[in-house]
């Protein structure tokens, strides 16, 4: 690791590039690599880049030496939260990791190999990223499914161990409170034992949703109908925040069997985050401060019919880094004492218990679009 580190951050390309020249074959060898190639310091500062990166990331060369790696294939990071791949390279150690880059506009597996010069110290670390095929891609997917489904399974576990236990608390404290003198010391100390057992209840009751235990009744409903009940719930609030909802909805039915009630949670949380979100970019209102909603049938590669909602706003957007956790119970990219990280774990478990999905694409500072899927029930 170098001893001490580069504290200055602002692009300076002449400095970086001089850091940074190889010469010769080495310089051809770079400049061919078909693969996106970035060197970068330490630090994450880049160093240089060869050709393919330049034109994956739609920049040119002057735009690209000198700045962050993260803005460059993250789009940036939030204040309150530093990107996963700066705080790795500090390790100076190699990694290989299947991850989306938004900046370069693609699923890759990403390459981080440090160089260690002469002295034994790391000033340097290549990253190469190599696009990934269809396949690949649907792989990694499957891979991220199955592990939030054993997140879910731990979860179901951990709250039914924690809650006879708490709920046990709660009614022994009762008994005593009814027995304690009123506006005492005594009475004060068991109503915030009461209360703060109660909270985490709470929080036992959405472990329990997120693990899909609860009301599973089925029926045959029409998602447009799920979604513009949900928007009437929330419409009083949008409008007071200065937030616009646009809707595209397709003309005729869009038919699914699934439960009414535990859609709409999907929905509303969807909304309560861009609502967040935009509050948080644009804290009066502004043109840009809208939501986009929209529901159609649409027919995938195989075949098969498929409902598919998305919800786009242009909020602050989602650091990169950190989506593949976005789906993991008690994370949250929200500041402290903001929220529980429960409720897009519930929501994941909900369409995947109607055989859906749900994903989300985010670029920092410009937008954040979840779609969701639902096979349909029409024939």
């Amino acid at each position: 690791m170098p001893s001490s580190r580069q504290k200055n951050t602002e692009r300076s390309p002449e400095r970086y590039q001089k850091s940074f020249s190889p010469a010769g074959t080495g310089k051809l060898l770079f400049d061919t690599i078909q693969d996106p190639v970035l060197v970068v310091s330490p630090e994450g500062i880049i160093l240089d880049a060869n050709p393919a990166a330049i034109a994956a990331a739609h920049k040119t060369k002057d735009q690209i030496i000198g700045m962050g790696i993260c803005k460059i294939i993250h789009g940036g990071s939030s204040p309150h939260l530093q990107c996963p791949l700066e705080s790795f390279l500090q390790t100076c150690t190699p990694r290989v990791e299947e991850t989306r880059l938004p900046g370069l506009f693609g699923e890759y597996l990403l390459n981080i190999s440090p160089i260690k010069e002469n002295d034994g110290l790391v000033r340097k670390i290549l990253l190469i990223a190599r696009a990934l095929t269809s396949e690949e891609v649907r792989k990694v997917d499957s891979m991220r499914t199955a592990q939030l489904a054993a997140i879910g399974e731990l979860a179901a576990g951990v709250a039914h161990e924690v809650n006879n236990p708490i709920t046990g608390i709660i009614n022994f404290a009762q008994i005593l409170l009814d027995d304690s003198k009123k506006n005492s010391l005594e009475e004060e100390l068991l109503t915030r034992i009461i209360n703060e057992g109660e909270r985490i209840a709470s929080i036992i009751k959405n472990l329990l949703s997120f693990a899909r235990e609860g009301d599973q009744e089925i029926e045959p409903i029409d998602m447009v109908d799920v979604i513009k009940t949900s928007l009437s719930l929330v419409e009083h609030q949008c409008k007071n925040d200065g937030i616009q909802i646009s809707t595209d909805f397709f003309d005729g039915p869009c038919p699914i069997n699934g439960n009414f009630r535990q859609l709409q949670q999907v929905i509303l949380n969807l909304l309560s985050n861009s609502r967040f979100a935009l509050n948080e970019r644009y804290p009066i209102p502004a043109p840009e401060k809208k939501i986009l909603i929209s529901c159609r049938p649409i027919t995938l590669e195989d075949g098969r019919a498929w409902i598919q909602t998305s919800l786009r706003d242009n909020g602050t957007g989602i650091p990169q880094g950190i989506l593949d956790r976005l789906f993991d119970p008690f994370f949250t990219t929200k500041p402290a004492g903001q929220g529980t990280g429960l409720g897009l774990s519930i929501s994941f478990g909900i369409i995947q218990d109607h055989a859906g999905s749900i994903k989300v694409n985010s670029i920092m500072h410009q937008f954040t679009e979840m779609l969701v899927q639902i096979p349909s029930s029409s024939v």
